[in-house]
């Protein structure tokens, strides 16, 4: 078809270009054509170089190819029910040219060939393997699964993983998880209302109705993104919230998904040109199938998805620069005498109106302190203990027998003379099994020594819980009160990748567990927290676990603990110098803690007693069958989820939660034995916090027991554990530091990299934006803008290579292996693109805690410390009226929580009385460490604390992911404040002379 017009007396013929598209892929409402694909192609013909034809679904669906129009250019893609072959056919007959190669959509309704085309051109893609069925439930002798894991022609894949359907057009996608983060499922789909994707916790097996891709799982953060192409020299990404977290759709208020557009790395837009043109789709905007799923993990970038059915959505950049890009498309193949070159003003630009600004609230002195300067927010990092401390049902043992070792070998990777975790429930049905035949069955009651000993044992094996109340109110404090002035910001940051968020824990399941629930108020989520837990939770025992490195001070202190205790509080006094009262052995203790043990032992005696009783009546019922056969299979997924208040069984005068009178006792009869050996007149002072954990836990689980001196033991066990715990971590100030820097070492280096990588990303910004706004809007200062976007991308390696400290992480960090994402500025519709916040928390047990705050506390003996109190938060403001480099111009601030209010245990009011029904403890607000008006420069906080931390240099080096190269602006300039801001660093990296 030609079209013509009258110019400049002469006529000039417009291209036109054919529409082939089913109807209802671009109905919006009651008007057809109104979606995405209709915004750029109206955008085409402003440029009045275009004529537009519709094809309609008449033409598509009935007529012959032969009376179809005549077009110039082909826009035609596959969409159910279109006939793709006959498209094929006219494309053959008029030779049109084609956006969409016809051919290669046929890959794309297979994601078995869509993964071997994106292998084939060397697209990373995640690790995968196919299982194909010729009919559905047919048993294959290479497909294996088990509880954890399924196994695909000898390659296995560990929990969790994700199942998709070998069909494209199927979108139930399925991700299982392991049961050590309580197993189930959680299936993804395409949007219905305001729900992507439900979790299912009782689905642990996979499905057998057909053929299926099993990948790898990759935690992405909780954001995914979105890249759509136009040509292999363009690609639009944008960011959403990830279905995978809780499923629910974050809209705005016109109904459309909140979606921000991103920058791509120079790797991910090499990947999206290879995948235009491998799959040759010059264009994808609405159901197309050159749009693609981009997973960014582990500072790495996949391809997850090459008919991802989903389209821009209300995104004017994307619409202008698509039609920008076709325009020089259609042109250079149909009128390549006709100039290419974009006007400087486009001609829907003319009358349109300015886009609204989303608004961001700007954090000010008049909000965190009185320092009368303007201050921005720009590092979080918070050292979390796990939440509700319910009594040790952990079991240490060692082991000679046969069948134990094999299984130790079994699940330690065949390392003989180690330890072994077994937490998952086939890990400890496996020990139960084998302890079945190791350990005769015996039932309470029967009190003689061997028979105690074996029934003890027995218990240990069968006792293995971990009770979590979740801390989802407190992740909802903590961002209402760590982001002072946000509000719903800090999810608008999150969303944008101007929220730099990661959560570690360490391998204890009510750490990981409390994390998940943080998480998930912190976050503002939804749902069961397993999903939550495996997408934004990174395990890291290396840093937040053990105490083996400072096993041997721990049990010198507990030595010269339990001496102190015991001989009287007179040694106290007599060891150290009364003018420092702080620096003798065993401050805190109280001073009559020698007379209150024996009151300890006796009441634990008292509250043993009575639970024996009640478990008597309890064992009585269970005469005729062994006690192993009654207790219910070990649900690791109850088990670290949170417990419901079972109305019924508190009414019934039983214990609350899964624990009943026979484990019960069996906790008390322990912690009795345990605390004074009668033979040998011993106390074991190591006992007492348990005593104490125990105390709390029925005080607030069980009060309906009424169990007399429960109370009384609780105040006494309180007292004692005040002393001891804080002891057990260093008799004196000197040894606090000292096992406090065995235990935090790693912990403390990895804050201190927290900070500096904040502080050097937040300066190169600065800097970058300051030489940008000294130039004038020019051609040279579009250049410098595009320079600008591009530098974003901070890589912490490209840092180190230029920093005398060489600070780097482990593998496992993925601070480290990370590019830092970036908001698009131009197109954000945010006042503050720029703007970055790094938030890191880091959840762990008691004794990391302890170590911490020891070393904080004690890391300069001679002056005073930098607080007087226990810390729990530490946030960085960066003062922006001072000079880059000012000393002053970052600044960090210390706060403190100290979790649960006991108190309520102590009281018989009404209030205690609500709190006790309810089964929780109310939480502590944060308290300021630092007295007003005191300024802790970064500077001097690193000069203090560096000499307790990991060095550096003790990091193994990060790994880079293959076809990146990162950026960094000014390295000479860089190089040099470095040098000034850490002049008592004693090693320089080489790679810095």
């Amino acid at each position: 078809m030609v079209q013509m017009e009258e110019e400049g007396g002469g006529f000039r013929k417009k291209i036109t270009i054919g529409v082939c598209v089913m109807e209802k892929k671009v109905k919006c409402g009651s008007e057809v054509f109104s979606a995405p694909m209709e915004q750029i192609l109206e955008r085409l013909q402003a440029f009045g170089e275009f004529e537009t034809i519709y094809f309609g679904d008449k033409v598509i669906l009935e007529d012959p190819i032969e009376s179809w129009p005549i077009c110039d250019c082909l826009i035609a893609f596959y969409s159910t029910g279109y006939p793709l072959e006959k498209a094929e056919a006219y494309a053959a007959l008029r030779k049109p040219f084609l956006v969409n190669e016809l051919e290669q959509q046929h890959l794309l309704h297979d994601r078995r060939k869509v993964y071997e085309r994106l292998k084939l051109y060397g697209i990373p893609v995640p690790r995968y393997a196919l299982v194909n069925r010729e009919v559905p439930y047919q048993e294959l002798d290479y497909f294996v699964e088990e509880e954890d894991f399924v196994e695909v022609h000898g390659q296995r894949f560990w929990k969790p993983f994700v199942e998709k359907p070998i069909h494209g057009d199927d979108h139930s996608i399925m991700i299982y998880y392991p049961s050590s983060a309580g197993g189930g499922m959680k299936e993804l789909f395409r949007k219905v209302g305001n729900r992507s994707s439900e979790f299912n916790p009782e689905v642990r097996r996979v499905r057998r109705e057909g053929s299926y891709i099993y990948e790898e799982f990759k935690p992405t953060g909780g954001t995914d993104v979105k890249v759509y192409t136009v040509g292999p020299e363009y690609a639009h990404a944008e960011a959403r919230k990830s279905p995978v977290v809780d499923g629910v759709v974050m809209r705005n208020p016109d109904g459309k998904e909140v979606r921000y557009p991103v920058l791509l790395t120079p790797t991910e837009k090499q990947m999206a040109r290879e995948v235009c043109i491998a799959f040759r789709q010059g264009v994808c905007c609405q159901d197309v199938v050159c749009g693609f799923d981009l997973l960014r993990s582990d500072g790495c970038s996949y391809v997850c998805d090459v008919n991802g059915w989903s389209f821009v959505k209300n995104s004017h950049k994307y619409y202008d620069d698509a039609a920008c890009v076709l325009r020089k498309i259609f042109l250079d193949a149909k009128a390549p005498h006709l100039s290419s070159a974009i006007p400087p003003t486009l001609p829907w630009k003319l009358n349109e109106p300015v886009q609204p600004s989303e608004g961001l609230t700007r954090q000010g002195s008049g909000i965190i302190g009185t320092f009368g300067q303007a201050e921005e927010l720009r590092c979080v990092i918070a050292i979390i203990r796990h939440g509700d401390r319910t009594p040790k049902q952990k079991v240490k043992l060692k082991v000679t027998e046969e069948k134990l070792l094999k299984l130790m070998l079994k699940y330690n990777g065949g390392r003989p003379r180690s330890e072994t975790k077994l937490k998952s429930a086939v890990q400890l049905q496996d020990l139960l099994d084998a302890t079945r035949m190791l350990v005769p069955r015996s039932r309470p009651g029967r009190e003689s020594d061997s028979e105690t000993e074996d029934f003890e044992h027995a218990e240990k094996l069968r006792q293995v819980k971990a009770v979590l109340e979740e801390a989802e109110d407190l992740g909802r404090y903590f961002r209402n009160n760590m982001y002072p002035g946000e509000g719903t910001g800090l999810l608008r940051l999150h969303s944008t990748y101007r929220h730099d968020l990661k959560i570690y824990s360490s391998d204890e399941g009510r750490v990981q567990m409390s994390a998940a629930a943080f998480a998930k108020g912190l976050l503002d989520l939804e749902g069961q927290l397993t999903p939550i837990l495996v997408s934004l939770v990174s395990k890291d025992s290396s840093m937040l676990d053990g105490l083996d490195n400072a096993s041997i001070e721990m049990e010198e202190a507990k030595a010269r603990l339990n001496e102190i205790i015991t001989s009287g509080a007179k040694t106290v006094q007599n060891n150290g110098s009364s003018e420092v009262p702080w620096m003798v052995d065993g401050a805190g203790l109280s001073s009559n803690a020698s007379e209150l043990l024996p009151k300890l032992v006796q009441l634990t005696k008292k509250v043993t007693e009575q639970v024996r009783l009640l478990a008597k009546d309890e064992d009585e019922k269970l005469t005729e069958a062994s006690s192993y056969d009654v207790i219910l299979p070990y649900d690791q997924g109850k088990a670290l989820g949170k417990t419901n208040i079972d109305v019924g069984r508190i009414a019934a005068g039983l214990p609350c939660g899964s624990e009943g009178f026979l484990l019960m006792y069996a906790r008390w009869k322990k912690l009795e034995r345990d605390l004074y050996n009668e033979r040998k007149e011993r106390f074991d002072i190591p006992q007492i916090p348990d005593v104490y954990d125990s105390c709390k836990y029925d005080l607030l689980h069980n009060a309906h027991l009424n169990l007399e001196g429960l109370d009384e033991l609780f105040k006494v066990a309180q007292l004692l554990a005040d002393g001891v715990i804080p002891n057990e971590y260093g008799i004196n100030p000197k040894q606090k530091l000292k096992i406090g820097s065995k235990i935090a070492r790693r912990l403390l280096g990895k804050v201190l990299i927290d900070l500096r990588n904040t502080r050097e990303e937040a300066l190169s910004v600065a800097e970058l934006k300051s030489n940008q706004d000294q130039h004038s809007i020019s051609k040279k200062a579009e250049k410098e803008d595009a320079d600008y976007q591009s530098k974003l991308y901070v890589k912490n390696d490209d840092l180190r290579r230029t920093s005398p400290t060489s600070d780097t992480m482990d593998q496992d960090d993925d601070d480290d292996k990370e590019t830092k994402y970036r908001l698009d500025p131009k197109y954000a519709n945010v006042k503050t693109p720029e703007r970055h916040v790094r938030t890191r928390l880091y959840f762990t047990s008691e004794s990391h805690i302890h170590s911490l705050m020891n070393v904080l506390r004690y890391c300069n003996l001679d002056s005073p410390a930098l607080f007087a109190k226990d810390i729990l938060v530490l946030r960085m403001f960066e003062n922006t009226e001072v000079a880059l480099e000012d000393p002053k111009k970052f600044r960090v601030e210390m706060t403190f929580s100290r979790g649960a209010d006991l108190s309520p245990l102590e009281k018989n009011d009404s209030e205690a009385a609500s709190l006790h029904q309810e089964h929780t403890l109310p939480i502590m607000g944060p308290e300021r460490m630092q007295e007003v008006g005191s300024y802790l420069t970064l500077e001097k906080m690193e000069r203090m604390i560096r000499p307790f931390a990991m060095p550096a240099e003790d990091f193994p080096p990060p790994s880079t992911p293959a076809g990146f190269s990162g950026y960094f602006a000014k390295s000479a300039a860089v190089l040099e404040r470095l040098v000034n801001l850490w002049p008592f660093h004693k090693h320089a990296n080489s790679s810095a002379k």
